[in-house]
């Protein structure tokens, strides 16, 4: 076995011993992370975004109840960013009407 297999052995075996709501929630914050950054985008990409934060809401709110010490944090999260989404969308929407000037 070259020692790029007994890394991924190793990576698998690691993996195997995380609990899967670790390993989930990682995955949520992930999708956080990403809706974040594409509400940051300058334009926002509000579509690549509210993707991002449905896919989140889907794992959060579609496993209610299965996530452990991390669900809360996770809830809060997705309220979190969903308000942003609302603010930024809502920005968007008055910032030609201004002209874009501030």
């Amino acid at each position: 076995m070259d020692q790029a297999e007994a890394e991924l052995k190793a990576l698998r075996e690691e993996l195997a011993r995380t609990p899967v709501e670790v390993v989930v929630a990682n995955h949520a914050v992930g999708l956080w992370e990403l809706a974040a950054l594409h509400l940051s985008q300058k334009p926002p990409q509000l579509p690549s975004a509210r993707l991002a934060i449905d896919a989140l809401a889907c794992l959060v709110e579609g496993l209610s109840g299965r996530l452990g010490e991390a669900e809360r944090a996770l809830k809060e999260g997705l309220s979190q960013v969903r308000l942003a989404f609302v603010q930024v969308s809502n920005a968007q929407q008055t910032e030609p009407a201004s002209g874009g000037q501030r």
